[in-house]
C-alpha cells in the first residue's frame, strides 16, 4: 500500500508534463519520460534557508524535484520560528541549511536536499555550474548581486556574439519585505539581470570605505569602521570567528570600540541599538508573503524544468497590504549594464582628482558595495596596485595622490574588487 501511494503521489505533475495545452511553451514534448527527466537530471540550488528557503525547499520537493543543495550561513534564531517552519525551538543556535535539509529528507520520501553551512562566496563558478536552476531566497541584495554577477559570468558567447544556449543557468530570484513581494526569471544574456534593473530595489544605505578610514562624520561611520576593518584586523573572538549579530558578546565589542572611534572624531549617536541594527539590517518578514512567493518560484522551476507552460516574463509584484494585489511585466535590459551588456563603462573624471575622490565616485555611478581593491596595468604589461582593502597601511598614502600623480592616463583600463561580483569590474578612464 505504501509503494502505490508513493506511486500516486506524481499523478497530478504527471498530467502536467505529459499533456499539452494552450498555455504549454512551443518546446514542450509530450511525453511520459519527463518528470522522470525532472527527478533524475535536474539539480536545483537554493540560496538562502530562512523565511522563503523554508518554502522553497518544502514546494520543491512536493513537486518533484528530487536533487537540491541549499546554501545558508546563519543558524536559527529563536524569532525565526513563527515562519520559518522546518525549525522547532530545539533547533536554535543550529545551523539553518543543516536543519531545513534534515527535515526534508525524513518526511519526503526519495528527496535529497544537501546543505552548504557557508557563505555562497565560499564557492567558484565550477561549483555553481553543476546546477540547472538556482533559485534566490535572500534578504541581501549585496547577496543577490553576487549570485547574479556568478551566473552571468558563466554565459559563453559564441565567435558571432550570441548567446551559447547550454551555458544559461535560469535564475529565480524572490524577495519579501513585510506585505510585499517580488519574483523574477532571470535568462543570463537573454533576459534583464539584476544590475540591469537596481532601480526597482529600495536604496541601500553605502558607506565609502575611503570616508570609515579616514574622514568618519556619522555614529554609522564608526561602527562600519568596526565591523569592516577592526574586527579582521584584531580578530578578538578567533581568527575563524565572523561576527554574529546576536552574539551579545560581539555586539558589545563591537559598541565599545564605535565609542572609542566615536569619541577620537567627536562624534555622538552611538548606541547600542544602533550597532544591532547596522550589523544586523533587520527587515520585516511576514509568513503568508513568504509562502506566496515561494509558490511562484517553485512554479517558475517547474515550468522551466518541463516546459509545461512559458515561464514568467519576466518581472512579477505581488501586494496584500490592503486586499491582494499582483501585477506581471517585462523589465527591459540595460544596454550599458556592468554585467550583461559585455561592454566597458567610460567613467569621465579630472585627473586633478584623488584616488579617494575616484573611488567614492565610482561606489556612486555604478552602485558599488565596498571596493576592496583597485588594480591597473601599466604600459609595459605589469599589474599595479593602486589600492587594497587588506593591505591598507601599504597602500592608503595613494589615497592622497592624484590620477596624474599615479601616472594614470586618458583611456586606461582600471580592475575593481567589490563585494557585489566574485570578478574583476573593469571601467575605462576618460579625462575632461
Amino acid at each position: 500500500m505504501a509503494t502505490r501511494d508513493h506511486g500516486r503521489r506524481w499523478n497530478d505533475v504527471r498530467k502536467l508534463c505529459e499533456r499539452s495545452g494552450p498555455m504549454t511553451h512551443p518546446d514542450f514534448v509530450e511525453s511520459d519520460e519527463t518528470l522522470s527527466l525532472m527527478r533524475d537530471h535536474v539539480r536545483v540550488l537554493v540560496v538562502g534557508s530562512g523565511g522563503l528557503g523554508c518554502e522553497l525547499l518544502k514546494n520543491l520537493a512536493l513537486n518533484g524535484f528530487r536533487d537540491i543543495h541549499v546554501i545558508d550561513m546563519d543558524t536559527i534564531e529563536f524569532s525565526n520560528l513563527n515562519r520559518q517552519f522546518l525549525f522547532r525551538a530545539a533547533d536554535v543556535g543550529k545551523p539553518k541549511a543543516e536543519t531545513a535539509a534534515a527535515f526534508v529528507n525524513s518526511r519526503i520520501n526519495g528527496v535529497k536536499v544537501t546543505p552548504h553551512y557557508c557563505k555562497i562566496q565560499d564557492f567558484d563558478a565550477e561549483f555553481y555550474a553543476n546546477f540547472q536552476i538556482i533559485i534566490c531566497g535572500l534578504d541581501s541584495i549585496v547577496a543577490r548581486r553576487w549570485i547574479n554577477n556568478m551566473v552571468c559570468s558563466l554565459v559563453n558567447y559564441e565567435d558571432e556574439g550570441n548567446v551559447d544556449s547550454s551555458t544559461i543557468i535560469p535564475l529565480i530570484d524572490g524577495g519579501t519585505e513585510g506585505f510585499k513581494g517580488n519574483c523574477r526569471v532571470i535568462l543570463p544574456g537573454l533576459t534583464p539581470c539584476i544590475e540591469c534593473t537596481l532601480d526597482l530595489y529600495p536604496p541601500q544605505v553605502n558607506y565609502p570605505l575611503c570616508t570609515i578610514a579616514h574622514t568618519p562624520r556619522l555614529p554609522e561611520h564608526c561602527i562600519e569602521y568596526v565591523r569592516i576593518l577592526l574586527w579582521p584586523q584584531e580578530l578578538p573572538f578567533g581568527d575563524k570567528t565572523s561576527i554574529d549579530g546576536d552574539d551579545p558578546q560581539h555586539i558589545t565589542w563591537i559598541f565599545n570600540k564605535s565609542v572609542e572611534r566615536a569619541t577620537e572624531y567627536s562624534i555622538q549617536g552611538v548606541t547600542y541599538r544602533l550597532v544591532q541594527g547596522v550589523i544586523k539590517h533587520i527587515v520585516p518578514a511576514v509568513a503568508s508573503t513568504n509562502a506566496v512567493i515561494a509558490a511562484q518560484c517553485a512554479t517558475e522551476a517547474l515550468k522551466i524544468a518541463t516546459c509545461a507552460a512559458k515561464p514568467l516574463n519576466n518581472y512579477m509584484v505581488f501586494n496584500h497590504t490592503d486586499g491582494v494585489y499582483s501585477y506581471a511585466f517585462e523589465a527591459e535590459r540595460n544596454p550599458n549594464c556592468l554585467t550583461c551588456s559585455r561592454t566597458v563603462t567610460k567613467v569621465s573624471m579630472e585627473s586633478c582628482q584623488t584616488l579617494q575622490y575616484f573611488m567614492e565616485h565610482l561606489e556612486s555611478l555604478i552602485n558599488l558595495r565596498n571596493i576592496k581593491a583597485i588594480t591597473t596595468t601599466n604600459c609595459q604589461g605589469s599589474n599595479v596596485t593602486l589600492y587594497m582593502q587588506h593591505l591598507h597601511e601599504q597602500t592608503k598614502t595613494n589615497l592622497q595622490l592624484t590620477l596624474m600623480e599615479l601616472k594614470l592616463i586618458n583611456g586606461q583600463h582600471v580592475n575593481l574588487m567589490d563585494d557585489t561580483n566574485p570578478d574583476l569590474i573593469t571601467v575605462q578612464l576618460s579625462f575632461i
